[in-house]
Parts: structure tokens; sequence; C-alpha cells
């Protein structure tokens, strides 16, 4: 579906790639999270798969989609790919709307892209698409103007748009971050089943760690525009691999845990003003030593029998981690200060909400349960 092989960046007057060997698949069916903190680059290795990187930038690798070089195509060719193939749901729905046209005009504007030309059949198609989303009395909405509805009824029309010519890979750019629970909820279910329905493909980029854990197969760890380390989402979890991956746990809040101490890394994310000779976390990494400063990062394959399976029968599919110091970074524990997040409650279930968690165990073990698929509204 989407195939990312070696992505390079660099923009000019920058002392270092905005991206660095960035590689990363998503399969059709599959749900692969993107996380890491701002500026790590996830926006920007999404927008990608729409050939929209910075111009005056020199760019080297693949992004293929369907087999075809996204970033290869110009022209005609370019315009029905993003019309066609890929769609975009972005955090902020008010941005993506025109606040003096009507929700139909939106819809009906990209239904003309893919290819409806009558009328007629746009608009009977808009209001089946608004339905499709959840929207009550869609035959209504059309005819109303972004400001006459909610946020979460604005992000169901931006994925109505999305959806309108039945894309084979949607990018999800933190499409919940800005909405309540509750609307968090049921978006997330409605995507989990138009995924389920359509077979599309997702790249969910978040900054919800726990969200991650249990709504994505595989999670994909970002910093400094580089990938630290990608694995099944039970794996990633239950036994991360990098330093980076660890600080991320160590520092988020997890529900029940009174006594739990957030741990915060130390320093701040390079800018493209910082470069470095070596492993871009070392200054941060509690666990660095002197050789990390001039070491390269290289991708680091890891044992598919790292973490078990339920049943204790093979494990997750493995992954791979750019650290110097694996094996030996492999924790015992789920993490380098021995604590694991706790609970995670994840939306999407056919009850308006599907329970996840990420559980640590007094031996600071973890394991992730992820919400089974195919929920309906």
């Amino acid at each position: 579906m989407l195939d990312i092989d070696g992505l390079t960046l660099e923009l000019p007057a920058t002392a270092r790639p905005l991206l660095s060997d960035v590689s990363l698949r998503v399969r059709m069916g599959e749900v692969v999270g993107l996380v890491g903190e701002s500026g790590s680059g996830k926006s920007t290795t999404a927008k990608a798969a729409l050939g929209m990187l910075p111009e005056g930038g020199v760019t080297t690798g693949a992004v293929r989609v369907e087999g075809t070089d996204a970033l290869a195509l110009r022209g005609e060719k370019l315009r029905a790919h993003r019309a066609r193939t890929v769609a975009m749901v972005h955090q902020d729905p008010r941005a993506a709307l025109n606040p003096v046209r009507r929700v139909g005009d939106f819809l009906t504007e990209r239904l003309a892209l893919a290819g409806v030309t009558d009328r007629r059949a746009a608009r009977a198609r808009a209001v089946e698409l608004l339905d499709t989303v959840g929207l009550p009395d869609p035959a209504r909405r059309v005819r109303q103007h972004p400001h006459e509805l909610s946020g979460g009824m604005l992000q169901r029309v931006v994925i109505a748009g999305a959806l309108a010519a039945e894309p084979r890979l949607l990018l999800a750019d933190e499409a919940t971050s800005a909405l309540d629970v509750t609307t968090q909820a049921e978006i997330l279910d409605l995507l989990r089943t138009l995924r389920a329905e359509r077979e599309t493909g997702m790249l969910f980029i978040t900054h919800d760690l726990h969200l991650a854990a249990a709504y994505c197969d595989r999670v994909v760890v970002m910093y400094a525009g580089r990938v630290a380390e990608h694995q099944s989402a039970r794996a990633l979890f239950a036994a991360p691999r990098h330093p980076y991956t660890r600080g991320l746990l160590d520092c988020s809040p997890a529900l029940g845990e009174e006594d739990a101490v957030i741990r915060p890394i130390p320093g701040r994310p390079p800018s493209l003003a910082d470069s470095f000779p070596g492993c871009p976390f070392a200054a941060r990494c509690p666990e660095a030593e002197p050789e990390c400063e001039t070491w390269t990062p290289v991708a680091t394959p890891l044992e598919p029998d790292a973490v078990s399976g339920d049943e204790g029968g093979p494990g997750e599919e493995g992954g791979e981690a750019s650290c110097r110091r694996l094996p030996e970074s492999a924790p015992g524990p789920a993490s380098a200060s021995g604590s694991a997040p706790a609970s995670v409650p994840v939306p999407g279930s056919a009850s308006g909400a599907v329970s996840g968690a990420v559980s640590g165990s007094a031996s600071g073990s973890a394991s992730v349960t992820v919400p089974a698929e195919g929920s309906t509204r």
C-alpha cells in the first residue's frame, strides 16, 4: 500500500536533513501509528505520500503508493493521485473548510475531482457520505455553513470529504487531538469501521502513546527526522528497545497510578539548526556513552520472539531499533526506570468505547490488550 524506503530530505540553510533515511510500510487494511515529539518529522513523512514536500528541498529515496512513486508524479497524474488514491485528515477541520461555502459545496468539489460531474448525482452522493460518517439529518447538513456545526461534526465532514473518492490510503494527522474524549471515541470508532469495510490502509499520527498502543497494529517512533524504533504495538509497549521510546513512555501519565512518577526527557528536541555527527538522541539519553556521539544510527533488526504472544506462543512480528547499545540496551523491566504505562482507555467499539490496556506487573513487565476490529455503528 504505502512503502517509504530510505527517504531523505535536505533543505537549504539547515544544519541537518529534515528527514534522514526514513523507511516505513503500511499494508492494506492496516493502521500504522507514527509518534514522536513535535518537530520529529511525522507530518512531513505523511505528506510525502501526497508528493507534498517543501520546495527547494533535495530528496533521495522512494515513496511508493500501490507501486507508484509519488515523488515522480507531475501534472494531471499528481492531481489524480491526490484526488483518488490518497486522502489526508488534518487536525483542525475548520482550517480545511471555506467558512463562506456550504458543507455540500466542499463535498461536491471533492466528488468532481473524483470524476462525479453530474450535479444531482454529486449532491446525492454528498448526502450519502454524511450519512455514512454518522451525521444526523445529512440532507440538512449539506445546506449549512461550517460555523453552524460543532467541532466533532466538522471533523466528520472532513472525513466524509476524504472518503469521497474512496482512497486506498488515509493519512490521519492528529485527526482527533482537538476533540473532547467522547467525540474522539466516536471518530476513532468511525475510522475503524470504515477501514474494516473498505480495507483502507491508514497512517495514524498522534502524540497519545496509549492511544497508539491500543488503536494501531504497528507503531513507528520518530526523533529528529529519523526512525528510532518500529515494532508491533504489542511489542513496542511491552518491551521498548530504544531509550527514546522508553523516555516517551516514562513521561506519559497513566490513569489509575496515583503514586506514579512522571520522568520527563531532559533537554529539548533538536531544531534544524542543530547538527550532530552521531546519534541525535545522545545529548538527552540517560544511557549514552562517549561512542554514541560519533556513531551513525543504523537500524538493528529485532527478534520476532522478543515478546511472547497472549497464550505464550510465538511473539509478534519483529521490528527495528536504531541504538548503538543494542542488544545491551534491551530492558529487563519494560522501562529503564522500572515503570510501564498502566491502563489505556481507548475508544472504538460498537458500544462507543473499546477498552485497551497497557498494564504493568510487579516485575515490571507489561502486556498490551489491543481492541478487536470490526466494530459497527
